[in-house]
């Protein structure tokens, strides 16, 4: 039986909106498996000699990158070269990618649905039509600005995600700084232990000699003996620590440590501020840390949660238009649902988001606590770091005017070879605990600059991250 024209009309146009909706654009899902196998492999041919690397570079640092690839690397440009490989990084902006998603689906309308209910009358009365379809439509119409309550809490999210991506660029590069010191004061410590083993050889052969022409004594011998063991133990054991910092260096740099073969790694400058400047980029540090401010973007997400809540106190608006064809005769009807607030005001989600919201403010407070006690615990840390560098430099100064009033009299016959070798040996002893007096103060320096968070080259002058707070974009 042909259904009445009125009937079909009412059916052609409630399909149109499904029509259009089939129009719109769909994602498609694309299956990319994961390959072990593969994934190794790509990781095992990255190289600083990449064109895609010195593009990034070029677009980050905004410098010259024509002589490609580079013998020598300085720690800037290393920190970027970290950037666009290490994996933790990739995870903190695809994060980043979920909550900028999160922003996009806290902003979509609510889609009205469709009910077609068709019937059909058994004993219907001769000449009517039997048939008995009806057709309803649910439109949601959200009330008390719950949708911009949605999209900011949103935002503030994606806001602190993307904080998060500045705040593992931080750990990454701090990693990376930590890696060339110890690479650095790794190599020059072995070569200051190796000349030390050399200068205590020469003292165990001249005690030796001694001995054989019955002028020596056994326990010195021995002692000088034990000595020398010593030194080629430490010898060997900063031998070992060479390959473990190059293997950290590549790890914080995102690269097989094949790829660091034959390259020049620079260390990192050292920090040096005033008392002044220390006090103003600690005021600066303290607003503006990644840490702090991904803090301060969480509590407003969770102001926006608390005001969503309040707002879920009213209830949504749903429009219900509908038709139905009753065997010849057109009816119409327009239905307003509501829920009733009549149980329940939604005491316990709003307490909830009250809650979370003194969480949040406790946590900024925490965090900005942990960062003033950080900078404060690192800066004293180099005051004290370079006061010992000085004063193993003026006893340093004193070992090598010693030992040179000592080959002096050498010369004058008034000091012999044993002498010189033993004054020689506390003087190598002085440039070891230099050495490493000086390593310990780089390291401070370079924890004093991540503690403070300021002088990141070129992070300011990258492009505004969109839909968040007008800051710079993560690396």
């Amino acid at each position: 039986m042909r259904l009445p024209l009125r009937l079909r009309t009412v059916l052609l146009a409630s399909a149109i909106p499904l029509a259009l909706g089939g129009c719109a654009h769909y994602a498609h899902y694309e299956p990319r498996p994961l390959a072990p196998a593969d994934s190794a492999a790509a990781f095992d041919a990255r190289s600083l000699a990449s064109p895609d690397l010195r593009r990034f570079l070029e677009e980050s640092l905004h410098r010259d990158f024509s002589a490609w690839p580079r013998a020598e690397w300085d720690f800037e440009a290393l920190s970027w070269v970290a950037f666009y490989y290490n994996p933790s990084l990739e995870v903190a902006r695809s994060q980043w990618a979920e909550a900028r998603g999160g922003v996009t689906a806290a902003g979509a309308r609510a889609n009205p649905t469709v009910s077609l209910v068709p019937g059909y009358n058994t004993n219907n009365p001769t000449g009517v039509s039997p048939w008995l379809p009806a057709i309803s439509f649910d439109i949601p119409l959200s009330t008390a600005g719950k949708r911009g309550q949605q999209v900011d809490l949103a935002t503030f999210s994606a806001e602190a995600a993307r904080q998060a991506v500045f705040a593992e660029a931080w750990r990454v590069r701090a990693e990376l700084r930590a890696a060339l010191i110890d690479l650095d004061a790794a190599g020059r410590r072995s070569a200051a232990l190796r000349s030390q083993a050399d200068v205590q050889r020469r003292v165990l052969s001249l005690l030796e000699e001694r001995r054989a022409a019955g002028a020596g004594d056994a326990a010195e011998s021995s002692a000088a003996r034990i000595m020398l063991a010593r030194s080629q133990a430490a010898v060997a054991d900063a031998d070992q620590l060479l390959p473990l910092a190059r293997s950290r260096a590549a790890q914080a740099l995102g690269l097989p440590v094949s790829a660091l073969a034959g390259i020049r790694l620079d260390l990192p400058a050292s920090v040096s501020l005033s008392a002044d400047e220390l006090a103003a980029a600690r005021r600066r540090s303290l607003q503006g840390r990644a840490d702090v401010l991904g803090a301060l973007a969480g509590y407003e997400a969770s102001q926006h949660a608390l005001a969503l809540e309040i707002a879920k106190q009213h209830p949504d608006l749903h429009l219900g238009p509908g038709y139905q064809y009753d065997q010849g005769l057109d009816k119409w009807t327009l239905a307003l649902t509501l829920e009733l607030p009549i149980f329940n005001h939604n005491e316990g989600p709003v307490a909830q988001a009250e809650a979370r919201r003194g969480e949040a403010a406790a946590s900024f407070t925490a965090i900005q606590a942990a960062a003033i006690a950080e900078i404060d615990g690192v800066a004293a840390a180099l005051a004290a770091a370079d006061g010992q560098v000085r004063s193993l430099e003026a006893i340093q100064e004193e070992l090598a005017r010693q030992d040179a009033r000592i080959r002096v009299r050498l010369a004058a016959g008034g000091a012999d070879s044993l002498e010189v070798e033993t004054s020689a040996l506390d003087v190598a002893a002085g440039q070891i605990a230099l050495l490493d007096a000086r390593a310990q103060a780089a390291r401070a320096s370079g924890q004093l600059e991540d503690a403070l968070q300021v002088p990141l080259s070129n992070f300011e002058a990258l492009a505004p991250a969109s839909g968040g707070a007008s800051a710079q974009s993560p690396p």
